[in-house]
């Protein structure tokens, strides 16, 4: 059992008589067999995984004195009991044994037939370290002299012998029925039961491959430890259990699957992520007064000093919900909905978050009248500058730090000038605001594209010259798929074959039409410098006011080059906002930046001469 949980003053110190590395097949993490002593008796165990840098670092080493802070109990099939240590700290090593123990399975009433010796730790054999109770169990338990760990009534500690569980500690609620906290799962325990609190719900997914189809959803409980941790349910458990559960209320669960978590994709304490089939348990509880969400705020100015990829719980007011939009993943091919907020708090930055699924589709009614939002573990990213990707959300949640944050947007707050820290934007966004613009000398200047991941500015600038020709084509276009379902969405090119029809390698399917998509070069310039840009369908329709490249195909099969040429004219030496991503990229053994244009916005020269005045002081 674990002692700490169970009974938080049952915190043992023993000695690491023995340290042995057992290999694992697979790439699996290695594990470490140990002998641990307290002075009278030796029993077998095992160090969890968790602490393998602790044995690698030298800070687990034999005779080192050791104080176990977490630990389990597990029984064999043949009887033999095994001791698992979570977490322990190193008190010191001595740098050998401490007095004569005896193996525990062998042992009789060892303590009563020995005298207890006395002196430093340096100083000869002594028994264990700290209170000593009674001659027989160095612990002070009530289980008698055959258990140097002691036997505290039915609540068990490191007990080797009698009929303890092999379960992880247990907490009971008024019911008196006994439940699992998720901080004490493990994989070395199956039979357990945890009550949880649903906080998040996904939608059902569907995947199909090489292995078969099927279909899946994953929700986020929450017990009263604190601890979170996913469970996905596949196939057979879809049917069974997504409509039984809902977000907010509590269940008991039991009969599911460990495994260890992948922490890039997870966002729960938990290292653990729990697979529930057909055949598990769960049942609706009535009382969650107990099951509180507890959050770890952090500023939202401090996010520019934080790493990328990690995760944070931010509290927050909304100020601006944007358009909910439509984009199609680069992975799977299949439509995504995303909705950006813009969110504040009182240390005078705001951030953009997005957020995805049904949480999107529904954020402008959810999000409506600048409420207070708590975020748990939003990841960070450092796509446009510093921006937050989240799922999980309470909205005007019932704690102090919210009230205060209400009541300081109330006061002034609303009225605050915010610094954004997500000011270089992302692909998918508009121009940024005229205070935060670049000019195109900037690509050069600071040396932008060379980083690991693009980067992105925004400048005014005026098309000099678009390439409307290509060599062994008739225009500026690729013929692509004529399939607007997925996964083509009329994107992936097509080949014309030597029927004359179209053959698309992604879906496999060949067309007698296809759809022609705008793709080319140019050159802007501004006052600084001038840039060649990538000019892509959506920003090219935007550029000839709404004329698609297979208007301009049937133009020129009619033998008008003319209504062709005169497009391209008439969207030279116009001036726009224009957004654009720099990457580098590799060209065979060359490499190179790439500028692309992302956005294109019409001038408002009003508002242009209101934001120069204001720069100007004016």
């Amino acid at each position: 059992m674990s002692g700490s949980s169970d009974d938080p003053s049952f915190l043992p110190s023993v000695q690491i008589l023995h340290l042995k590395k057992i290999p694992q097949n697979g790439g699996a993490d290695d594990r470490w067999k140990v002998v641990l002593s307290d002075g009278n008796r030796f029993l077998s165990g095992m160090c969890a995984t968790q602490l393998n840098i602790k044995v690698n670092s030298g800070e687990i080493a034999q005779f080192g004195i050791i104080n176990v802070n977490e630990f389990l109990v597990n029984t064999l099939p043949s009887g033999q009991k095994i001791v698992i240590v979570l977490r322990c700290e190193l008190v010191q090593n001595p740098g050998s044994r401490i007095g004569n123990p005896v193996d525990i399975t062998k042992a009789g009433n060892v303590g009563s037939a020995q005298a207890q010796p006395s002196g430093g730790v340096g100083g000869g054999a002594q028994p264990m370290y700290g209170k000593v109770e009674s001659a027989g169990n160095p612990y002070g338990g009530s289980g008698g002299g055959s258990n140097p760990y002691g036997s505290r009534g039915n609540s068990g500690g490191m007990g080797m012998s009698g009929q303890g569980s092999s379960n992880p500690v247990i907490r009971t609620n008024a019911s008196s029925q006994s439940f699992t906290p998720i901080s004490g799962l493990n994989m070395y325990s199956n039979r357990w039961v945890i009550r949880a609190k649903i906080t998040n719900k996904s939608e059902i997914r569907t995947w199909s491959n090489a292995k078969g189809e099927g279909s899946l959803f994953s929700v986020v409980v929450l017990d009263s430890s604190g601890t979170d941790v996913k469970c996905t349910f596949f196939k057979e458990a879809v049917d069974k259990f997504y409509n039984l559960l809902e977000e907010g209320r509590v269940y008991t669960f039991s009969g599911g699957r460990l495994k260890v978590a992948n922490m890039q994709y997870n966002t729960c304490k938990s290292q653990f992520e729990i697979t529930f089939d057909q055949n598990s348990e769960i049942h609706l509880q009535d009382d969650a007064e107990d099951i509180q969400e507890s959050y770890d705020f952090v500023k939202i100015a401090a996010l520019s000093e934080m790493e990328p990829s990690g995760f944070v719980d931010i509290l927050a007011v909304v100020k601006h919900v944007a358009d909910p939009a439509v984009i199609v993943s680069k992975k799977s091919g299949k439509e995504m909905t995303k909705c950006e907020l813009t969110i504040q708090d009182d240390s005078g930055a705001d951030v953009r978050l997005t957020v995805w699924g049904d949480l999107a589709a529904n954020a402008q009614t959810k999000f409506a009248n600048l409420p207070i939002v708590a975020f748990k573990r939003a990841r960070i990213s450092d796509y446009g500058g510093r921006s937050l990707s989240g799922s999980g959300c309470s909205v005007n949640p019932t704690i102090p730090q919210a009230n205060q944050l209400r009541q300081w947007w109330a006061d002034n707050g609303s009225n605050t000038q915010a610094r954004s820290l997500s000011s270089a934007g992302g692909g998918a966004r508009g121009a940024d605001p005229f205070e935060q613009r670049k000019t195109v000398s900037s690509i050069k200047e600071e040396q932008l594209g060379y980083n690991e991941k693009p980067d992105w500015l925004s400048f005014k600038a005026t098309i000099t010259f678009l390439k409307k020709d290509k060599a062994g084509d008739e225009g500026a276009w690729y013929t692509a798929c004529f399939n607007s379902g997925d996964p083509c969405k009329n994107m992936f090119k097509a080949t014309q074959t030597s029927d004359g029809f179209f053959h698309c390698d992604k879906c496999q399917q060949t067309n007698e039409k296809c759809v022609r998509r705008f793709i080319f070069s140019g050159t802007v310039a501004d006052d600084t410098s001038t840039s060649w840009v990538s000019v892509f369908n959506e920003q090219a329709e935007n550029m000839f006011n709404g004329v698609k490249a297979d208007e301009l195909y049937e133009k020129l099969a009619e033998g008008d080059r003319d209504s062709y040429d005169s497009t391209f004219a008439k969207a030279s030496c116009t001036e726009w906002i224009i957004k654009c991503k720099v990457k580098q990229e590799h060209v065979g053994d060359e490499s190179r930046v790439k500028t692309s244009i992302v956005s294109l916005t019409p001038i408002d020269y009003a508002a242009e001469s209101r934001n120069l005045l204001a720069a100007l002081g004016v």
